[in-house]
Formats: C-alpha cells, sequence, structure tokens
C-alpha cells in the first residue's frame, strides 16, 4: 500500500452503525431474540415497520425533539401500541434488545479489513450515536476497538450527532488541529454528513444504495463501497 504525498489527511472519524457495521442485521437479529424471549410472532411487515418507528425517533433525537430517555423506551411504546401487543414490561424488553445489538453484528464491505490497512497511514476515531453499553460491546466483539485510537459515543458527550456540542468535544480530543486534515465517513447525511460540515471537517458519504442526496448540502466526498476511500485518500493497493 502507498500513499500520495498529496494526500491531506491524517485523522478519519467512522460512522458505525450503517457504515462499518450492517445496523439492519443486528436490529433483527435482536427483535427476533426479544420476541422469541416473550413468546409472541414476529412478521417481516413488523420488523420494517418498527425500523421505521426507531430511525423517526432518532432522527428527532438528532433535531432535538426528543431526549435520549424518551427515544429509548418511546419506540417499543408506540410499537407495541400500534400492534396491540399489551402486558410487554417495555424496560424488560429493551435491555434484551440493547443486548442482542451489542451482541449481533456483521461487517459492512470487510470494514474491518479496510480499517486495519489504514493503521499505518491515519489516526482513526469512531464516532457514533448510541447506548454506551451496547457500542462498547460490539465494537469489541468485532475488534474494531482494537484498531482505532479512540471512541466518541453521544451518550458518553452528552450530546448526538449532528450537534456542534459532540463534535467540539470530540475534535478537542484528536491530536489533529487542523480541520481541513480530518475526515468524517458515515452513510447518515443528517447526522454524520451535517455534523461534519457544521464542525468545519472534510466529509464523505458512504452510500450503498447509491440514492440521491434528497438534502441541500452536500458531502465532500461519496462512496457506495468502503473500499473507495482509498481513492478518496489517495492510497494505491
Amino acid at each position: 500500500m502507498q500513499r500520495n504525498n498529496k494526500s491531506t489527511f491524517t485523522t478519519l472519524l467512522w460512522d458505525v452503525d450503517g457504515t462499518l457495521l450492517d445496523f439492519d442485521y443486528s436490529m433483527r437479529g435482536a427483535l427476533r431474540k426479544c420476541f422469541y424471549t416473550i413468546d409472541k410472532p414476529l412478521t417481516e411487515e413488523m420488523i420494517q415497520r418498527y425500523s421505521q418507528i426507531n430511525d423517526d425517533y432518532w432522527r428527532r433525537l438528532e433535531r432535538g425533539e426528543v431526549t435520549k430517555e424518551q427515544l429509548l423506551n418511546g419506540r417499543f411504546r408506540d410499537f407495541f401500541a400500534e400492534y396491540g401487543l399489551e402486558g410487554i414490561d417495555i424496560e424488560a424488553f429493551r435491555q434484551e434488545y440493547q443486548m442482542g445489538l451489542g451482541h449481533i453484528y456483521a461487517f459492512r464491505d470487510d470494514a474491518l479489513t479496510v480499517v486495519k490497512s489504514l493503521q499505518e497511514h491515519y489516526r482513526q476515531y469512531v464516532v457514533t450515536n448510541g447506548v454506551t453499553a451496547t457500542q462498547k460491546s460490539k465494537l469489541s466483539l468485532s475488534g474494531l476497538s482494537e484498531v482505532m485510537d479512540g471512541v466518541f459515543i453521544s451518550e458518553t458527550v452528552g450530546h448526538a450527532k449532528p450537534s456542534k456540542v459532540f463534535f467540539d468535544y470530540c475534535l478537542e480530543h484528536l491530536e489533529e488541529k487542523d480541520r481541513d486534515r480530518i475526515l468524517i465517513i458515515g452513510d447518515s447525511m443528517t447526522s454524520d454528513i451535517l455534523g461534519g460540515i457544521q464542525a468545519g471537517i472534510r466529509t464523505c458519504w458512504y452510500n450503498p444504495q447509491e440514492g440521491p442526496c434528497g438534502y441541500n448540502y452536500r458531502a465532500d466526498y461519496e462512496i457506495s463501497v468502503l473500499q473507495q476511500i482509498y481513492e478518496v485518500l489517495g492510497i494505491y493497493v
């Protein structure tokens, strides 16, 4: 592997869910495990509907419309109510779901090999919204925590992406102080890319579906498979 001397980046900030790891895979596995525990049927339509409700809650969190506490149980309360599921201990269900998310994982695009290959040339950090215990578990079990130079989790920081407070906290703890030399890579336009833009760092949108942006702001770079990050960075493999 050779690094182009013209490459300006020294530091990479990686999103986890939907970028390095397949969140849909983890979510489905965790939901199936929970519904098996409570002896209730779970259909594909129900999984897709829960995903919509969950995504909506996270978008509302990004906009500051709900708190993390309201999100964690509110998504299940709404989901159960919609399907007439009664008598379920929401807190116990949520805890088992979070445990499942932390133990069930799959890589996107051989992500572990990609980040390992970049260790020689870049400092790499995780920047993620989520529950601290869940994120730490999946990062440890997947081996990603051994590759990264640091991990920033919204629950620990006290603010979620795309909050400027979250990014300011992260940037204060990086060795690199030149924001033009820091690149965030993530699949979410509303948390990763918008957050990076507001923080004044470079942005790379991971868009595996190759869908339209749909927003009035754009990332500096766009990739559809993680291996394309080599081209962005000016690395030859």
